[in-house]
């Protein structure tokens, strides 16, 4: 895994403020957050055996970082320590369980080219490498690339939505975006609807394009043409979507190395998120093997993919 550590300060509230207004009786909690940090744990969670890649800063947010790794059972031995900040999330997550970030990347800036070098060997002796979007666009680069050279497949999670540059999406296997940074890679507005959407994705990468759509489930859009809706797991309720993302990439990734198909592996990764948005904050909400077979219980059904049309004028729902 290369991609972000940052600690997640939350505040829970009725309302998001306009601007320049006071809101009252929020609740404060302190976690630990950033994508690539989620994905780690949560693949470990479900028995992966992880090693990250990521930079911290000389302060108690770097030195929690590294003793939640170890007790999760997650490789931290390739993880820097630089002279900057550790990066910290500001959340703010309405009743409904909306949440809205903001992020001060601080040490992740420091994160470069030069570190995945130092990866190489851990990248080279990996079934699939993730790498998320919360660090510089020249890491992102520079860790597929190294992936792709030593013939290891690579996720990419575009997120928070940042394209790459046009000759480094070759060496993508697997695109993950949500619906919003879906749009945003496509150049596409709010009117673009799923088939539109992944018809530009298709033209731009020939990876395997895994697009969540929340509540509408996931489509999985094979570079062979083949196009699969997958249904959604019904979670027990939704108090905060914060990580439900990165419980679904770490799923789909574990699902994949065991040699799943990308639709069964996004079954897999449907039940790792709607367990996630039942709990509060994203460390919690990353689930065990246990927690993902009884939510598959409880729902009464194994749904079946779905076959779509991927005709450009094809109106499918979002």
């Amino acid at each position: 895994m290369v991609g972000s550590y940052g600690a997640g300060l939350t505040m829970r509230v009725t309302a998001v403020p306009q601007a320049g207004e006071t809101v009252a009786g929020a609740t404060f909690s302190a976690g630990a957050g950033g994508k690539g940090s989620n994905q780690a744990i949560g693949a470990a969670r479900l028995g992966a055996e992880v090693r990250l890649l990521t930079a911290v800063g000389k302060d108690e947010f770097g030195a929690a970082a590294r003793s939640l790794w170890r007790a999760e059972g997650v490789d931290e031995s390739g993880v820097v320590t630089v002279d900057a900040a550790t990066m910290v999330g500001v959340i703010l997550v309405e009743s409904g369980g909306e949440n809205r970030i903001i992020i001060a990347p601080g040490a992740l800036d420091r994160l470069g080219p030069k570190h995945v070098d130092t990866f190489a060997a851990s990248i080279a002796s990996a079934q699939l490498l993730m790498v998320c979007n919360e660090i510089p666009v020249a890491t992102v680069v520079a860790a597929l690339r190294t992936a792709h050279h030593h013939g290891v497949p690579a996720l990419f999670n575009p997120a928070p939505a940042r394209d790459l540059p046009a000759d480094a999406r070759q060496f993508v296997d697997y695109l993950t975006p949500n619906l919003g940074e879906a749009r945003v890679l496509a150049g596409l507005d709010d009117t673009a609807g799923v088939s539109e959407i992944l018809d530009r994705l298709r033209r731009m990468y020939t990876a395997t394009i895994v697009l969540t759509a929340g509540a509408d489930g996931a489509y999985v859009d094979e570079p062979s043409g083949a196009r699969m809706h997958v249904d959604a797991i019904r979670p027990t309720s939704v108090v905060d979507t914060t990580g439900a993302g990165d419980a679904f990439n770490a799923a789909l990734a574990v699902a994949l190395c065991r040699g799943e198909s990308p639709v069964a592996a996004a079954h897999f990764a449907a039940a790792a998120g709607a367990f996630s948005v039942s709990k509060h904050e994203a460390t919690p909400g990353l689930p065990t093997p246990d927690d993902i077979r009884a939510l598959l219980h409880a729902s009464g059904r194994h749904p079946q993919p779905h076959p779509i049309s991927n005709h450009k004028n094809h109106e499918d729902p979002t």
